[in-house]
């Protein structure tokens, strides 16, 4: 039976990727290690300037290319690595990257990505608190994502995240600023010009 007001649940609970699939309603959720964590406001219009500029990149580079590039909305469910997946009341995380590109073809079916992205892009808005990006970083790195960036919008910045396959953690490569070219680890053809993706918009002129 479907769930349509999020006042419906327990905010306190533990629900699946299972309970997820009943749920309809208005305001986008994440599910986060079986809890439930409302996504923000609709972004603005910097924060989409910026996913837009972004994605374009990533369109260019992988058009024909084996890896596949997706953009919010879009469904990852994620899970521990170090164990297996039957069913999707396994699955107790199911988030909704602003861009990542997975390689894994098997990954992808008509609902989304089961699994991790290979790379994983977030870009930083108002309604995003540094303790959700904390939780976010956290949940990515124990599911076995290899490479994060976050991109701060204020500060023009993106912080380049590599994950170590021995330790199993992040290691922060490179703090980009506006104005310096950004290589993905896992893509080191794929030159991104940061001058360009945080090009301001020119509806104020």
């Amino acid at each position: 039976m479907a769930t349509t007001d999020l006042t419906e649940l327990d905010l306190n609970g533990s629900y699946t990727y299972a309970d997820y699939l009943t749920w309809q309603f208005t305001d986008a959720v994440e599910l986060i290690k079986g809890k439930i964590m409302a996504m923000s406001p609709a972004p603005n219009s910097e924060h989409q300037g910026i996913s837009w500029r972004l994605g374009g990149a990533l369109f260019v580079f992988f058009k024909q290319k084996q890896c596949q590039a997706y953009a919010a909305p879009f469904d990852v469910r994620l899970y521990d690595r170090k164990k297996s997946i039957v069913a999707n009341r396994d699955i107790y995380s199911v988030v909704q990257p602003d861009l990542c590109v997975i390689c894994d073809k098997t990954k992808i079916d008509t609902k989304g990505c089961l699994g991790s992205p290979d790379w994983v892009i977030e870009i930083l808005s108002k309604g995003n608190s540094k303790k959700e990006m904390q939780i976010k970083y956290q949940l990515y790195q124990e599911s076995g994502v290899k490479e994060y960036w976050l991109v701060y919008p204020g500060e023009r910045a993106v912080h380049q995240f590599f994950l170590d396959e021995q330790s199993e953690k992040y290691q922060l490569l490179n703090m980009y600023s506006g104005e310096d070219i950004a290589t993905p680890q896992l893509f080191p053809d794929c030159q991104i010009d940061l001058r360009e993706v945080f090009e301001m918009d020119e509806m104020d002129e």
